[in-house]
């Protein structure tokens, strides 16, 4: 990959259960290679201010202080997962300076070019992060009808237990990306989506996404107060943070089967 992509897709929450509520947004995502960046737009900068940023700190390890593809490498040592030939990270990018990634995912291609593992690198409100490697029996190449499933680990939204299970799935294509999660526990749960085509990042794709979403990931963080606002009006149970233990580990596997 020798070029950031943009993503100017858009997102779907749909919660299940007793109390439904759903909103569709639009965001934007960025998909890059952190290990070979190339040049980039004027309006965009690597590890460094800019309308439009990305800063390899955001993602592998504590938010803030991460330490990008190497955390990764170092965990997929330690778990004796094999290396990736090329990683692809799909992700919020930084809006003036700010960004807030509820979810973004590392996509693992191994020697002949197929997917075989993505890690989706979850972070909630309170600053909490916990990844899920998720891959297919024997990792083998992922499908875009393949459904892996992950048991939930950590605390997300403050409406809902740590319970149940995520069923992930990955549509990865030269034109366009797609990320099913849907979460289920009992009596409820939650789907969510990211959908959106694949174009080269540009000034042009920037400019036009400021004037469309000019507060980037705050916009994204207002979007989800506002929407449990509306949870709190419509009387769902709400599950303190503080009652929820913190994974002991950084990264958890899928189920094999």
């Amino acid at each position: 990959m020798n070029q950031i992509d943009h993503i100017s897709g858009h997102t779907f929450h749909g919660r299940k259960g007793a109390i439904e509520n759903a909103f569709r947004y639009s965001i934007d995502y960025i998909l890059l290679d952190p290990e070979n960046l190339p040049k980039t737009p004027f309006l965009f900068s690597i590890n460094r201010p800019n309308a439009m940023s990305w800063r390899e700190r955001d993602h592998g390890g504590e938010p803030g202080h991460g330490q990008g593809a190497i955390w990764l490498r170092d965990r997929f040592d330690e778990m004796g997962v094999e290396q990736p030939a090329r990683l692809e990270l799909l992700t919020q990018p930084r809006v003036l300076g700010h960004v807030f990634n509820p979810v973004s995912f590392w996509f693992c291609f191994n020697a002949a070019r197929q997917l075989y593992a993505v890690v989706a690198e979850v972070t909630n409100t309170y600053g909490t992060r916990h990844s899920y490697l998720c891959h297919n029996p024997g990792f083998a190449a992922i499908q875009p009808s393949d459904r892996i499933v992950a048991d939930k680990l950590m605390h997300v939204s403050p409406f809902q237990k740590i319970e149940g299970n995520y069923t992930f799935r990955f549509d990865y294509r030269p034109e366009r990306v797609g990320v099913w999660i849907d979460y289920g526990r009992a009596n409820g749960g939650l789907i969510a989506t990211l959908t959106g085509p694949r174009v080269r990042l540009s000034n042009r794709s920037i400019a036009w996404s400021l004037l469309r979403r000019p507060f980037g990931a705050r916009r994204t963080f207002i979007l989800i107060v506002w929407q449990a606002l509306k949870l709190k009006i419509k009387k769902a149970r709400f599950v303190p943070f503080r009652t929820s233990p913190v994974p002991d580990h950084p990264i958890s596997r899928s189920r094999e089967s």
